[in-house]
């Protein structure tokens, strides 16, 4: 056999004994774990708010918005911080193209306090 599948080899074991140790694992904390059902686990509960009636119940949006807005703000984060380490190899170049780039990110932030969407209710 070649190097070359050895390495797609070595690779296969690790993933199976990974897979292999995640089932053992969870086979053992269903066996360990207190088994004690209760009606009060079965509510659903979603953000905070209390189910109303038996059935299903409407949230608020707003849960979601500020859910997007901080996944956009810390994908922000991610382009930060590599230009960040790599500033001065980019030069002016790097600079005035984050700079765009930040200033998309304050324009939207700046729609959404203008369409209200940051007030809590």
């Amino acid at each position: 056999m070649s190097t070359y599948f050895e390495s797609y080899l070595t690779v296969g074991a690790f993933a199976a004994l990974g897979v292999v140790l995640v089932l053992v694992m969870l086979g053992v904390a269903s066996v360990l774990r207190p088994n004690k059902p209760n009606p009060g686990k079965q509510l659903t509960y979603e953000c905070g708010v209390d189910p109303v009636g038996a059935g299903w119940s409407q949230t608020y949006v707003r849960y979601y918005v500020y859910g997007l807005l901080f996944l956009i703000f810390d994908v922000e984060a991610v382009f930060i911080f590599p230009w960040a380490i790599n500033v001065e190899r980019l030069g002016v170049f790097g600079l005035v193209e984050m700079l765009v780039f930040i200033a998309i990110l304050v324009l939207g932030l700046v729609y959404a306090i203008r369409k209200k969407v940051l007030r809590w209710e």
